[in-house]
């Protein structure tokens, strides 16, 4: 069965536990074998598991579950196959994350050095999406981890079918299927319980709306890394370029088919750029569908302009919706940006060196982009880049969300013990 309910989690957990301790004994060689055939097995199963999604949409909008949970949802072929690529590219790798390198030599003459190693047992908790779990699941093989999946009521029969085939991949190379390890969703303790199963989960995952992610961090005793997306600023410097400010912000908005990275909120230092360059730059955000909001003084001077409600700064929209702002300066713009924003990644558009410079030096957000698109990508040109998403720094560091998240760090001191 790929399905645990509540009545079987400690045992579910103790299976993954005993399953993540082989996997450290498996060679690299083997786990490459592996993912190369859990890439091999999702295409075997593309029509099952394409048939399951829709039944888990029909099933989803009959029970009226919002347009951006069901774009979530929605399990093209396209998106199948990218999670398919990302599989194969994990397997062209190795495991470099797992390499030891040298730190030195004791004052005893002993060889001193440090090796990535899996943290144990990593726990995914996430809405709609069912392409992430096969993906957290090649970067849990990869390192040397078991991960236990708990995936939403909405993706119930899609998550069955691909924890399905993903088994069936590991029981061909002779690897335990409780590597990976698909809970029920249906159980309203079961997340509770994983969060703080502090005994048997090394590291909670969550992946979602902001409200999902806030449950998890009140209700975890386990380390939790903080997952972010959406509402991230751009602050457009008097010296900036219309045309980079509009096409940051398109493009921004590209991630499919979650935008993790899309800029959300518009920095403007007053009276710096004239009405008639900010009426261009909303014509043209109009025109390709994007909802545009403004504080009030800006929707006093361009009625057009919806008005951003107090608690919209410090929330992300996930939806084509921007909404600007009037600052002072450049100063004021990082004060907002380091009190509201997501902090995970924020922008400036400038011609200026010195305002780059101290934008860079004042922001707080975990990655800055200057004159440079912030769109995220699950699948970089760098295999070793390869991502579930972002996290901002907590108990757990920050950043990319990818093969050394998983892994700690075990220093190793080996000499000759002389009496």
């Amino acid at each position: 069965m790929s399905t645990v309910y509540s009545e079987n989690l400690n045992q579910a957990f103790q299976k993954t536990r005993q399953a993540a301790e082989q996997l450290t004994l498996v060679s690299a060689l083997q786990r490459q074998e592996a993912l190369t055939a859990m890439a091999v097995a999702l295409l075997a199963q593309k029509d099952d598991i394409l048939e399951a999604n829709t039944l888990d949409l029909e099933a989803s909008r009959e029970m009226a579950v919002s347009d951006l949970i069901l774009d979530w949802l929605k399990l093209t072929p396209e998106r199948l196959q990218s999670a398919v690529n990302i599989l194969e590219r994990l397997a062209a790798l190795g495991s470099p994350a797992l390499l030891q390198t040298a730190a030195g030599i004791a004052q005893s003459g002993a060889i001193v050095a440090d090796q990535r190693v899996p943290l144990g047992v990593v726990g995914l908790i996430y809405e709609a999406f069912p392409e992430i779990g096969a993906i957290a699941a090649a970067l849990s093989l990869a390192t040397g981890n078991g991960l236990i999946l708990r995936g939403g009521n909405e993706a119930s029969q899609t998550n069955q079918m691909m924890v399905k085939a993903l088994h069936t991949a590991l029981s061909q190379v002779g690897l335990p299927e409780d590597c990976v390890v698909l809970l029920s969703p249906g159980l309203g303790e079961t997340l509770r319980e994983v969060v703080s199963a502090s005994h048997s989960v090394d590291l909670v995952i969550p992946y979602g709306r902001p409200s999902l992610v806030q449950q998890v961090m009140r209700q975890a005793t386990v380390p939790v890394l903080r997952t972010v997306m959406g509402n991230c600023y751009l602050y457009w410097g008097s010296s900036g370029s219309l045309e980079t400010v509009l096409s940051m912000i398109i493009d921004s908005h590209q991630g499919e088919p979650d935008p993790v990275n899309s800029i959300e909120k518009v920095l403007i230092p007053a009276e710096e750029h004239s009405t008639s360059t900010l009426t261009r730059l909303w014509n043209r955000l109009w025109e390709r569908g994007y909802e545009l909001r403004g504080d009030p003084g800006l929707v006093q001077d361009f009625p057009d302009l919806l008005v951003a409600e107090p608690e919209d700064w410090g929330q992300p929209y996930l939806s084509k919706t921007i909404a600007f702002q009037r600052v002072a300066d450049v100063t004021a713009a990082m004060a907002v940006m380091n009190r509201y924003s997501s902090g995970h990644a924020d922008c400036l558009v400038t011609s200026s060196y010195a305002e780059s410079q101290r934008f860079g030096l004042g922001i707080k957000s975990q990655s800055v982009y200057i004159n440079q698109s912030p769109r995220f990508s699950r699948n970089p040109e760098q295999a070793s880049n390869i991502a579930l998403g972002i996290a901002i720094p907590g108990r757990q560091p920050g950043g990319l969300i990818g093969l050394e998240t998983l892994t700690r760090s075990k220093r190793l001191i080996q000499g000759q013990y002389q009496p």
